[in-house]
């Protein structure tokens, strides 16, 4: 494991693979490096170097409630900060669920940097933008507004980041209530806005102005709809759809243990779409 100073803060990231095409995944939720290891370990087994990191906020990175726009805009532009210093002047960008919005606004902030998106369980609706509105935002605005900076510091996600990487305790306490309060509704306001886009954080236009090859593959819960990815395929020019065939469930999220269970069929889509990427590329 390595760690890299980034646009003001400390990331957590491994590269998996020594050679070949360069990939980045991330995970969905506020999950760490560990939500993707094992996916990037078979895409690398292929050829590839894959670059997994801690997103700030999340993992063992530095937790920073700051910057301007969305949090997804600021992971999407730590990530081209720590590729460039990688020396990846292009990658294969994708995700699941978080990871593929935060893709996504990659591809709309740096079109020239990427080779092709690989999507996962894509995240869009009511039900969804409501629920992970709460889950991330909501809940800790309201911690602040009772408990202060104190509370905030032993709710159950931010002392975890503290656990993961002590200095997080002190920038946290650094923070004054109201500014901290003030960035998270900012946040918040990203997903409340969502609910009646294509997709959480892309309007219909700017995702029918992404020119990169995609592979899609939709979810089956409530919170990654299949419509919702299905209909992505639909506005993204040069995207194309798979299945991994499972059924759709009426909760907010489907088990995890049958996506576990796809993960080869997921990294072999994944690949043989990469492969064809280049190939044509190449011509």
């Amino acid at each position: 494991m390595a760690h890299a100073s980034v646009r003001g803060v400390t990331l957590h990231y491994e590269v998996i693979g020594e050679h070949g095409p360069w990939v980045a995944l991330a995970p969905g939720g506020r999950r760490g490096i560990e939500g993707v290891a094992s996916i990037a370990q078979r895409i690398a087994a292929a050829g590839y170097r894959v670059l997994v990191h801690d997103r700030r906020n999340c993992g063992a990175s530095d937790v920073s409630i700051d910057g301007e726009g969305s949090e997804y805009e600021i992971w999407a532009d730590d990530l081209h900060a720590l590729l460039v210093q990688l020396g990846a002047a292009r990658a294969f960008v994708g995700g699941s669920s978080s990871g593929c919005r935060m893709a996504i606004l990659y591809a709309l902030r740096y079109p020239q940097a990427v080779e092709g998106l690989l999507i996962w369980r894509v995240t869009g609706g009511g039900t969804a933008a409501r629920r992970l509105a709460r889950n991330y935002y909501t809940q800790y605005i309201e911690v602040a507004q009772q408990g202060g900076m104190a509370a905030v510091c032993e709710s159950e996600h931010f002392k975890a980041r503290i656990a993961e990487r002590g200095e997080n305790r002190a920038r946290l306490m650094a923070m004054e209530v109201p500014r901290f309060i003030g960035v998270m509704e900012r946040w918040n306001r990203y997903f409340i806005d969502g609910i009646d886009l294509p997709i959480i954080g892309a309007t219909e236009q700017q995702l029918r102005s992404i020119a990169a090859p995609a592979c899609v593959i939709p979810g089956n819960d409530n919170s990654h709809p299949r419509r919702v990815g299905e209909n992505l395929v639909t506005l993204l020019p040069n995207a194309e759809l798979h299945s991994l065939g499972l059924k759709d469930y009426d909760l907010d999220l489907s088990p995890r243990d049958e996506w576990n269970e796809r993960e080869p069929a997921l990294a072999e889509f994944f690949t043989d779409f990469m492969a064809r990427v280049r190939a044509k590329s190449a011509f």
